[in-house]
């Protein structure tokens, strides 16, 4: 496999009419495909309202049933390594119905467990095949959408945004007139109707597919180290957690030696990176993550603690950030066409900051909820305003056949990003409250750990004035430069 230059981009997409228009084929595959994200994404945030109702009927401890939500969010990491060769070796089509027939099999095996550990192996065995739900996504709606991605994910993207909103509403209902079974009994009419719809218009890809070898000592390297980070990352304040995370660590320098070494032959051939443009863009996408999980860790925590606030109210007050981006991804495609992707991101970062930089007063001064439901909603506005055009712009640089592998690649550092600025501010946020005399007030701490979130917006600010002013145009992909040298 050549590796794709930095301004190399994917052939024109079949259902891109020379009108510029975007087909009704397209349509039908960007909608099928976001049922198989949307569900994947729903069923990790769905169990969480109801895992004191599975340790009472189950007769375990709440930190054993824990387990069914780490578990799945695990797995998910496990597969997402293994996305770009599978793709490659058996088309994209057939994996996504296999993925998606897996996942309703484990659903339906989940709402017929007999027990705790019967139910969190089948979440596990639901992880695994959900991981690869949400990258196939991405990488069909790329190979359809052409140069119109920004305009097409935009609207993709709103399931997805549902997913975690409406998560704990269905829950709350399923578990209000029925039994906690039906939490996943329910996606298996869901999985057989989006099962039909795929095999009807998803394309079958077979001929992109070839026949590659599998890095057994990559994957033995990426995939557990990924689940050692997410492990790690989540019990950093134990000596397990530390371990995990400095493990990981081992494993990914290991990782990369290897696969340097092996190029195109490597479970992800790194020299996509050595492209300016997707090398940029995925930069972007891993602190665009990483500020918006740091961020919901962080807001919740200071109106429960600092404020001293219900986690319900908590919960309401929060809503202007998903309503901020779900009033903007639509508008996305057509504001990328407008004002190119450098400007765009770039505001989107400026308006993120100014969204966030009122905490710092707010922690120190005291809530005023007019001031946290505007700053949430321009929060919300900004962060959407990033994802998008780098997304976009990430997919434009490389060749189609290498769409399998940036896909596998943009997951996970995106998936990366997350836990890794997330520990950063709860590890400073929890040296500023220890640091905090008993008797003073902690809104000092507070207000220290939004200055640094504030620190990494402005870093987020500089990372997308390195993003192209415009999606990159197709064009065909030079040989790959050698690995013992850099290209010219």
């Amino acid at each position: 496999m050549s590796s794709p230059s930095k301004d190399s981009g994917p052939a024109p997409a079949a259902g891109v009419d020379r009108a510029d228009r975007l087909g009704p084929d397209v349509w039908k595959v960007v909608c099928v495909a976001a049922i198989g994200s949307f569900m994947a994404q729903l069923d990790a945030t769905v169990v969480n309202v109801s895992l004191a109702s599975l340790a009472a009927d189950l007769h375990v401890s709440l930190s054993a049933i824990q387990w069914v939500t780490s578990g799945y969010l695990l797995a998910l990491a496990l597969m997402l390594p293994l996305n770009g060769w599978l793709v490659d070796r058996i088309g994209a089509k057939a994996l996504y119905l296999w993925c998606f027939a897996a996942f309703t099999l484990s659903s339906a095996l989940c709402g017929l467990a007999w027990s705790a550990n019967s139910l969190i192996v089948f979440r596990v065995l639901q992880g695994m095949s959900g991981g690869l739900l949400a990258p196939m996504t991405q990488m069909m709606i790329a190979r359809v959408a052409g140069k119109h991605m920004a305009q097409v994910v935009g609207v993709a993207a709103l399931p997805v945004l549902l997913a975690p909103l409406l998560g704990p509403v269905v829950a709350g209902a399923i578990l209000q007139f029925a039994s906690w079974r039906w939490l996943f009994l329910i996606n298996l009419p869901v999985g057989v109707l989006a099962l039909a719809l795929a095999a009807a218009f998803l394309p079958s890809g077979r001929e992109e597919t070839r026949s590659r070898g599998l890095d057994l000592l990559g994957l033995a390297l990426l995939s557990p180290g990924l689940v050692l980070f997410l492990y790690g990352s989540d019990h950093l304040g134990k000596r397990i957690g530390v371990a995990a995370l400095a493990a990981s660590i081992v494993m990914f320098a290991l990782f990369y030696r290897t696969a340097r070494a092996k190029g195109d032959a490597a479970l992800i051939d790194l020299r996509l990176l050595k492209g300016k443009v997707f090398s940029a863009s995925i930069a972007v996408m891993f602190m665009a993550n990483g500020i918006s999980f740091a961020g919901q860790m962080l807001i919740p925590i200071y109106l429960v603690r600092a404020c001293g606030l219900s986690p319900s109210r908590t919960g309401w007050l929060l809503a202007p950030l998903g309503l901020g981006m779900m009033c903007t991804y639509p508008f996305m495609g057509r504001l990328t066409k407008w004002f190119g992707v450098r400007k765009l991101a770039a505001c989107g970062a400026l308006l993120a900051l100014a969204g966030t930089l009122p905490f710092i007063v707010l922690a120190r001064h005291g809530l005023v909820v007019a001031v946290l439901a505007a700053s949430l909603f321009i929060r919300g506005v900004g962060l959407s305003a990033i994802g998008v055009p780098s997304m976009s712009s990430a997919y434009a640089s490389v060749a189609r056949r290498d769409l399998p592998m940036a896909t596998t690649a943009m997951n996970i550092v995106q998936r990366l990003g997350g836990p890794t600025l997330t520990t950063l501010c709860a590890t400073f946020l929890g040296w500023r409250l220890s640091a905090t005399p008993d008797t003073a007030p902690i809104s000092g701490a507070f207000s220290a750990a939004f200055v640094l979130l504030c620190a990494l917006h402005a870093l987020l600010f500089l990372a997308t004035l390195r993003l192209p002013w415009l999606v990159p145009v197709a064009g065909p992909a030079p040989p790959s430069p050698p690995m013992d040298r850099e290209p010219a």
